[in-house]
């Protein structure tokens, strides 16, 4: 039984480390290339306000990484704050792009 949460939680934090670093580089991907247009202000400014999340983020899914290794209860946690770190990465991902899309920036 320890071995298959073990094995979950590795999964699971692993998925929460590449959404939150997706979501990361896409920002980071924006912010440079705002930066080099004329008239790209409002979207580097946009991109800067969601960096420090995305960064949150990413350390919050670093941490479940950390603390899969562990036994089962800290597998347990490394589930939810994986978990809600790759949830909430993949959301704010979403919108962010959702925004671009719809031409709101």
């Amino acid at each position: 039984m320890g071995t298959l949460i073990n094995v979950v939680a590795l999964l699971v934090t692993l998925v929460a480390v590449l959404v939150s670093a997706g979501h990361a580089g896409y920002l980071a991907l924006v912010y440079g290339a705002a930066r080099k247009r004329p008239g790209g202000e409002p979207t580097a400014r946009f991109a800067g306000k969601r960096a420090p999340l995305a960064g949150a983020a990413l350390a919050g899914a670093l941490l479940a990484l950390l603390i899969s290794s562990g036994g089962v209860a800290a597998d347990v946690i490394a589930i939810l704050l994986g978990g809600a770190s790759g949830l909430g990465s993949l959301k704010a991902l979403s919108s962010t792009r959702a925004d671009f899309h719809h031409g709101r920036y």
